[in-house]
């Protein structure tokens, strides 16, 4: 991938570019490489990039962590599954019964 999973550089826009212009760079490119026009595998690739880059920045929140933090920030505000917050739990209740 030429553009490094730059959400940028996916849709072909500037770091500074308004939203209107991250609209139009998405709604070209989903144009461009939708599965229904386009069957090749690296259209189903190319389509699906430009949409995690388009949802990402067309969120001012998102695109805000993404700037300061990259993918990684994006990552980070993922709520854990539900079997692993019970695990986190189910191991306080023993650090606490070891106190008492």
């Amino acid at each position: 991938m030429a553009n490094n999973g730059d959400y940028y550089a996916i849709l072909g826009i500037d770091k500074n570019a308004p939203p209107g212009d991250i609209k139009k760079a998405y709604r070209k490119l989903a144009l461009k490489y939708h599965p229904d026009r386009n069957s090749s595998e690296e259209a189903k690739e190319r389509f699906k990039e430009a949409a995690e880059a388009y949802e990402v920045l067309q969120d001012p929140e998102s695109r805000q962590i993404y700037d300061v933090y990259g993918r990684v920030g994006l990552e980070r505000g993922k709520p854990t599954e539900p079997s692993e917050a019970r695990d986190i739990f189910s191991n306080l209740g023993s650090v606490f019964g070891d106190i008492g």
